[in-house]
């Protein structure tokens, strides 16, 4: 049985920022390790996560499968380090008085697979930077750190 991740957090901005946050590889690279997500953002067109300074450094790719600007974005994702198995993140913002609820939904995981072991470790963190490089013009610092193919956490110890 697959399981799904859902995450929600709430961040001082319009909808419109959030998504430019979301897609644009300028803004991304500031709050997401130096990655950027590429893609024309159409249904159907291919994206990239990429090293922003080494575009042949993928971390993750996969299909934009709904993209309804500044609502929904709704895409496959498979790691580079996975084997081949994908799955599938959703975000949904809604915005109200000044405030995003941006709601991230990583489904399709394999209980126990490392996948899923670091979606729960991972979004957390991103999606906390994201709100904070919105709400303050500056990201938190970076917390993970590349070693070799893999990611490892440097900063705060693993819960778990």
């Amino acid at each position: 049985m697959q399981q799904s991740f859902a995450y929600t957090i709430y961040i001082k901005a319009t909808a419109e920022q959030v998504w430019r946050a979301l897609t644009l590889g300028a803004v991304t690279r500031k709050y997401w390790n130096n990655h950027r997500n590429a893609s024309d953002w159409g249904v159907g067109s291919a994206w990239l996560h990429e090293d922003y300074d080494d575009p042949t450094v993928v971390d993750a790719e996969g299909i934009v499968l709904e993209s309804e600007e500044p609502r929904r974005l709704g895409l496959t994702w498979a790691s580079a380090d996975q084997g081949g198995l994908s799955s599938r993140v959703t975000f949904d913002l809604r915005e109200d008085g000044g405030v995003v609820r941006l709601v991230l939904t990583h489904s399709e995981l394999e209980p126990g697979s490392e996948m899923d072991k670091g979606v729960r470790q991972g979004w957390p963190v991103v999606l906390s930077s994201l709100k904070t490089l919105l709400e303050t013009g500056d990201p938190l610092p970076e917390i993970w750190e590349r070693q070799g193919k893999h990611w490892k956490q440097r900063r705060f110890a693993t819960v778990g």
